[in-house]
């Protein structure tokens, strides 16, 4: 894959991105002439892998110019950038917004692979990750197993080998590589989980989704390095909609009506799902009173073909609703009914309502729930499943971001849990310590509280407090192998290994 010097002025221009060429030669809206038949093999805003054909993005906000000059020392002539540097490149591409540039010409580089692809986007507060297996398990089952998957928990471009994200939605350049693997791979559905910040940072721009999916909206990712009010999280959300050619509402999200008319002011036509039938809402989902695990989806006009009876291996009227969503999401590309009733009977997600059993006969929960909604949903279903013991949380909170999720975790913890013991989660540059004892401040009821730095501590602590009808939950981190501790992913053997491991000795 290449991409010419003209083709990416004329890309540039066409988006109203490009502010000029800056070379020897002076400051110019063409690049000089000597550089006319100058092509890139590659792309890249990692000043460690470079050469003289790779086009070079100076991209975020830690850029420091040292990594520019050690990109040209080892061979870099053109680079893309807001601002022109003082460094012996040939040529400095310089635009309004690199984020922009590098989304356009990224898609531009590896031939528009989204639309070789049906594209299917999911945003919300909570849920996406086990909406989006819910698609992947019904999608594989109508493709053969020829659908592509971005997950927080874990990805696929291959359809069936899984690997690591670092982000929820890719950097842009990353994104289209990722896509374009993909369609190499054969691919031909491609699930995506598409994070606020996404939208935020402009991972995402100028892409279009087949399908777009707003699950729901709490408070979340508020903070000075994210978003600095509800508001702006809300609005960098509900981009969703307007970049998706057919969207799927839940009736039952906060400010539903807001969606819904941002939808109608765009002319994007959608379809609303909720648990209940109102004037609104084309399909529900109706809950079984002999089986938590079963539940049947009924429409006022069954124009997707997508009604009769489910059944669940994962717990929680919450994943009725996701498995509802996803439903409609895999009928809009192609999926039957069949398919729907099938995958979503076959679906389990790591990390995502994981049950073990103590030697005591305790029941031991283990899932990612990890801000206000998805938590106490979490307590409220884990709760109603054993009335007659406790409830005992081991759970902690990330550094350097989501900083309001402490506050939101004691809440929960006062209003649902028996018993929480604090630990560590992702603290990153914060001592661990301090963000346990900041939830801590904010738990209102007389519960016994410990903190517990080692998480893997914490666990064994909460299974010897436990007794015959008590449940343990051990949120936050589901299957997650690594701890951000710092700048640095330091290897984690993930609460489920641990729970069962220490069960088993």
């Amino acid at each position: 894959m290449t991409i010419s010097l003209k083709k990416i002025r004329e890309c540039l221009l066409k988006e109203h991105l490009l502010k000029e060429f800056v070379s020897e030669q002076g400051w110019l809206l063409t690049p000089p002439a000597s550089m006319n038949d100058k092509t890139f093999s590659t792309l890249s805003y990692d000043s460690r892998t470079v050469s003289a054909d790779t086009l070079f993005f100076c991209k975020g906000l830690n850029f420091k110019a040292d990594y520019l000059e050690k990109a040209v020392a080892s061979g870099l002539e053109v680079y893309v950038a807001e601002q022109p540097y003082e460094v012996p490149a040939a040529l400095g591409i310089i635009v309004t917004d690199i984020k922009k540039a590098m989304a356009i010409l990224s898609m531009t580089f590896y031939d528009y692979p989204q639309n070789k692809l049906k594209l299917i986007g999911f945003t919300g507060t909570k849920g996406k990750t086990t909406a989006a297996y819910f698609t992947k398990f019904i999608l594989d089952q109508a493709t053969n197993k020829k659908t592509a998957m971005l997950s927080t928990m874990n990805s696929t471009l291959d359809g069936q080998t899984f690997f690591k994200s670092h982000l929820t939605t890719p950097e842009s350049l990353d994104l289209y590589r990722m896509m374009a693997e993909a369609v190499q791979y054969n691919m031909t559905h491609f699930i995506m989980e598409v994070s606020s910040q996404a939208y935020k940072t402009n991972r995402v721009y100028g892409l279009f989704f087949d399908v777009g999916i707003f699950l729901n909206i709490t408070p979340d990712h508020i903070s000075p390095i994210e978003h600095p009010t509800f508001d702006d999280y809300f609005y960098c959300k509900r981009q969703l909609i307007t970049h998706s050619k057919t969207m799927i509402l839940n009736h039952d999200s906060d400010h539903f009506q807001l969606l819904k008319e941002t939808a109608e002011l765009h002319s994007v036509p959608y379809i609303v799902y909720g648990d209940h039938f109102s004037s609104d809402t084309d399909y529900v989902y109706q809950k079984s009173a002999d089986d938590s695990l079963s539940f049947s989806i009924e429409a006022k006009n069954d124009s997707l073909a997508v009604s009769g009876a489910y059944h669940l291996r994962l717990g929680g009227d919450f994943n009725k609703g996701n498995a509802l969503s996803a439903a409609l999401a895999s009928a809009l590309v192609g999926a039957t009914r069949d398919d729907c009733q099938q995958g979503i009977s076959d679906t389990t997600v790591p990390g995502r309502m994981e049950l073990l059993t103590n030697k005591n006969g305790a029941k031991v929960y283990v899932d990612y729930a990890h801000n206000y909604d998805s938590l106490k949903n979490l307590l409220t279903f884990v709760k109603a499943e054993h009335p007659k013991g406790r409830l005992l949380v081991v759970i902690g909170s990330t550094g350097n971001k989501a900083i309001s999720r402490r506050k939101d975790f004691g809440t929960v913890l006062s209003e649902l849990a028996d018993c929480a013991i604090l630990t560590t989660d992702d603290p990153a540059d914060e001592n661990p310590i301090m963000i346990c004892e900041e939830i801590q401040s904010y738990i209102t009821t007389d519960i016994p509280v410990e903190i517990i730095a080692d998480r893997s501590e914490a666990i064994e602590r909460a299974l010897a407090m436990s007794q015959g009808e008590d449940a343990v939950v051990l949120a936050g981190k589901g299957a997650d192998l690594y701890q951000k501790v710092g700048g640095e992913d330091t290897p984690y053997d993930g609460d489920f290994y641990i729970a069962e491991r220490l069960i088993l000795n």
